[in-house]
């Protein structure tokens, strides 16, 4: 409800973020819950990547698959929430969200929507430094999902995102590796040809293999669990998981218990 959700800076020294991936976001930020505008990718996306995170915390923390909440108890951290696509769905299966986001637009956004659809979430704008200088307590899940293409030092931020997931807790990670493939597929195609998203959206050299990922986590002290491709089908208008991670994939990372 509004009276429980609030706009808590986060972000006192806001060393990831990149103003000008701020401003590109900040101006779509009224399309965010249209499913035919700017997001509908995400929109077309999103069923495919709730069900793994759904599937990979239920199996990582044994919870109980057939229940309405599943995540019950469970505190999770969305940063980089946008519009709230992805947290509101988890506030619905149970889980406590907290919510960050560095464009202001995005977090009134996604506030508007929650409290019209009485979903309690704290949403915060800010960035995962904000957190940290708070002395915010670890949390159980942290999703990180499609942002660390749009920071400014991307092994940093994955780095300080590390450090909020609790001992034997998990972070679930969507991102586009940089290879040619990618770069024909999530660029040329998605915002030259088809029109899916505005051009300038994303910067090939911020895609992040991997690899870099990997050793960026391992050095926050989490060990990659397994990777998970996605891929868009077109003649079904359909994204499903694959494993090829060429272009578009899943990261499931754990810090040890």
């Amino acid at each position: 409800m509004a009276s429980e959700m609030n706009t808590k800076d986060a972000s006192p020294r806001p060393t990831s973020i990149d103003p000008g991936e701020i401003e590109k976001f900040r101006a779509m930020a009224a399309e965010w819950w249209d499913p035919n505008g700017k997001f509908r990718p995400l929109h077309k996306f999103n069923p495919t990547r709730l069900a793994f995170i759904r599937d990979e915390i239920i199996s990582h923390f044994g919870l109980e698959t057939a229940s309405r909440h599943p995540l019950q108890g469970l505190r999770v951290l969305d940063i980089g929430c946008g519009g709230g696509l992805v947290s509101e769905p988890m506030a619905r299966m149970g889980a406590s969200m907290t919510s960050v986001d560095a464009g202001e637009a995005n977090i009134k956004t996604a506030m508007t929507h929650a409290e019209e659809n009485g979903i309690k979430i704290d949403y915060r704008v800010g960035a995962v430094e904000g957190l940290i200088e708070a002395g915010e307590a670890p949390f159980d899940v942290v999703l990180n999902l499609e942002v660390v293409e749009h920071v400014a030092n991307p092994e940093q931020f994955l780095k300080d995102t590390a450090s909020l997931v609790r001992p034997g807790g998990l972070m679930i990670l969507a991102t586009i590796n940089r290879t040619p493939k990618a770069f024909a597929l999530a660029v040329v195609a998605a915002e030259y040809v088809l029109g899916w998203l505005p051009r300038g959206t994303h910067e090939f050299d911020k895609f992040v293999r991997p690899r870099e990922m990997e050793r960026a986590l391992a050095s926050g002290g989490m060990d990659v669990a397994h990777w998970q491709g996605v891929t868009y089908n077109p003649l079904a208008d359909k994204w499903s998981l694959t494993q090829d991670v060429a272009v578009n994939y899943l990261c499931v990372a754990t810090r040890p218990g």
